[in-house]
This record gives C-alpha cells, structure tokens and sequence, in this order.
C-alpha cells in the first residue's frame, strides 16, 4: 500500500457522494484517500431526507442516473448494514385536481417508456395505499421503486465497507491544489500536510465551485436552501413517501425565490420528516418560518392527521445546484488530473452509487455503465473562457 501522505486518488468531500467515489475505486483496487473540512456526512448529507427517487425525474440522462442507481442501492443494502435503514417504500405522487392528474398520468407514461415502474392509482384507491391521506384528491401513481435510506449512515458504511483502501481524514481543510511541473494535479494541501496523487476527486457539493477555483477551474455550483420538519415519533402514519405533483415542477424550476411542495414520509424510527423547500440565499443559514410555516401547512393538507402533531426539530441544508439541473461528472478540461463528481442539487443521496460507479469506470478506462456524455464537466467550459 501507498504510504499515508499518497494514494492513487484524493476524493475531497465525506458525504454520501464523495463515499460512493471512495467506495466503488477501492472495490476497483484503488487507494483512496477521503479529505472533508468536518465529519463524515457533515455537509448537505448530513441534512438529507434519504430519498432515492426515480418518480421526480423527466426522461433523460438523469433519469438513467438514477435507475442504475436505484439498482446498485438494492445491492448494497444486501452489503451495508441494516443501520442504514434502507428501505423499499416506494412513492405516491398526488394530485388535488383532475388537471393535474392528467398532467401526472402522462407524466408517467413518458418515464414508464423509459423504464421506470409507474402505477396509476384512481382517486378512490389512494386510501388503500394511505390510509390517513386527506379526501379528494382527484388520482395519484404509485412508484415501486423509490426507496429511502439515512444518508449520514449511509455514507460512513460505505466508506468502511471500503476496507484498508481507503483512508479517510476529517477536519481537514484542502486549503490549496498541488500543481506538478506542467500543471498537471499532484496532489491537494491542508494545515495537516500535503496529500500526493495524480488524480483529485472534487466531490465538494455546494462546495465544489470553491474547491474547483482552488485548482485554477470554474464550476458554476451555487448553493439552494432546502428546511425539514422532524415530528414526535408516532406509528406508521406515512406508509410510502409521499408529495404533491407539483414537486416535480419546484425541482425542475431554476427560480431563485421561496418555493415549498409537500412531501411527507414517515421513518422506521417514527418520527415523519416533512420537506420539501428550496431557495437561492447564498449560505445563509437563518430559519425561515414562512419556508417552515409553508412546510407545516402542505403536510397537514395532505395528511390531516398530523394537525396537531408536535415538530421536535427543523435543518436545513445546501443543495449543490448548476443552471442545466445535471450533476458534473468526469475530467475536468483545463486541468489535468482533475475529476467532478458533485452539483447533484437534491439528488444527490439518490444518484451518489452510480455517481460513484461512473467515475471509477472513467478513472480506470473501464466501459461507463451509462453515457457520460451529458454530465461532462466541459459543458461549463465556454461560460469560464
């Protein structure tokens, strides 16, 4: 093995992302070293519902993301320990009026010919699937494929499923890019030392404009504010996850301004985690009770047994966003040795096995298991010239 100041790959980030990196180069025969400023997850994992999703995502090559990963989350879930709460839920989309039921039936039928499972529920057989679920919305469909996991968890088994390859170094700041003679990448400094490699994994999140300047690069990842809602432990109220329709447009949406749809799910443990806001401040960390007050309001609409229900605490956290809604994966064009694998926004926890998986092909020159293409990091190329 290398020795502790080098490795075959330098991974900057410890959440579920930057795990997945570490995760699927170590199972190549890969040493990898993981660097995070905080804990492991203490980013926008750390502040993540856990949510796998296939049902929020237009055809396309996020939606392939995300059905290879939805794949390689069952496998790990038969890996990883059962703490990592896995769990097979599936999700209901909703709508309150007989227009948007259209819109979400061919909604549907576009991802269904793309491969997703997609169920059309009547409106008088939503109850049958939740049973505390408000009276008349007017259809919904059911998506046997969505699933939920607790992401902070999630990543650090990943990263010690990893095994001796992979070493991980948390509470260290990359406060510089190493540059070798003909700028090329050999390795990143923190206050602890300097750490060599040919390769550097910029798996930073919101972080990753910041980590990319560091080497002399430009990403475009801005920071978008998402706030959830912890109940009391209760019984299992919210059977699968379960959202308005209009979730979907609020992801798609580049709006920098306050927008809330709800989604409502409960957990093994109890309590029900309501989300799902989303708001371009900066890293601005103030609690926004209209976000909160929003939040509260669309889960009892959806579910009136939650009135009344006490919220024991709230967080929020940073979703790593870039203008074409596609995370960036693969080399960067202007700096050899350089590698992206972050602007994931809220789908982060979802697509990071395939993210993982897709790099560590690049990396190694093995066949990319989807079209790398569309998440080029190049794409942003002409916007930094």
């Amino acid at each position: 093995m290398p020795s502790s100041d080098s490795s075959d790959v330098i991974v900057v980030g410890a959440g579920v992302v930057g795990a997945a990196c570490a995760h699927y180069a170590a199972r190549a025969g890969l040493s990898v070293t993981v660097i995070d400023r905080g804990p492991v997850a203490s980013g926008t994992t750390g502040a993540g519902e856990g949510n796998l999703l296939v049902s929020d995502k237009e055809p396309g090559p996020e939606l392939e993301l995300a059905l290879l990963s939805t794949t390689l989350w069952r496998r790990l879930a038969d890996e990883l320990p059962s703490a990592v709460e896995y769990e097979a839920k599936g999700g209901l989309v909703v709508a309150s009026d007989p227009a948007r039921a259209a819109a979400l039936r061919a909604f549907a039928a576009r991802q269904t010919a793309a491969g997703v499972a997609a169920v059309e529920v009547p409106a008088d057989g939503l109850r049958d699937l939740e049973p505390h679920l408000a009276s008349g919305l007017a259809g919904g469909v059911l998506y046997p494929q969505d699933a939920q996991v607790q992401p902070a968890l999630a990543a650090a088994h990943l990263l010690r499923a990893a095994g001796a390859r992979v070493r991980v170094r948390t509470g260290e700041r990359v406060t510089a890019v190493l540059p070798g003679p003909r700028g090329e990448i050999r390795g990143v400094r923190t206050p602890a030392g300097d750490v060599h490699s040919r390769y550097v994994v910029n798996a930073a999140g919101t972080w990753g404009g910041e980590v990319a300047r560091l080497a002399g690069a430009h990403l475009p990842v801005l920071p978008r504010r998402g706030f959830v809602l912890v109940t009391e432990p209760l019984p299992r109220v919210v059977r699968h996850k379960v959202y308005a329709a209009d979730y979907v447009a609020d992801v798609a949406s580049g709006s920098a301004a306050l927008q809330t749809s709800a989604v409502v799910e409960g957990t093994p443990a109890g309590p029900v985690l309501v989300g799902a806001s989303r708001e371009r401040v900066g890293f601005d960390r103030t609690l926004s009770t209209e976000a909160l007050r929003r939040l509260a309001a669309g889960a009892a609409a959806l579910f009136p047994v939650l009135v009344g229900v006490r919220v024991l605490r709230t967080y929020a956290g940073f979703r790593p966003y870039l203008p074409d809604h596609l995370p960036a994966i693969g080399p960067d064009p202007r700096v050899r040795g350089l590698w992206h694998a972050c602007g994931h926004e809220g789908a982060g926890i979802g697509l990071a096995p395939a993210t993982g998986a897709l790099i560590t092909a690049l990396l190694t020159g093995d066949r990319p298991p989807v079209d790398p293409r569309p998440f080029a990091p190049e794409r942003f190329a002409a916007a930094a010239a």
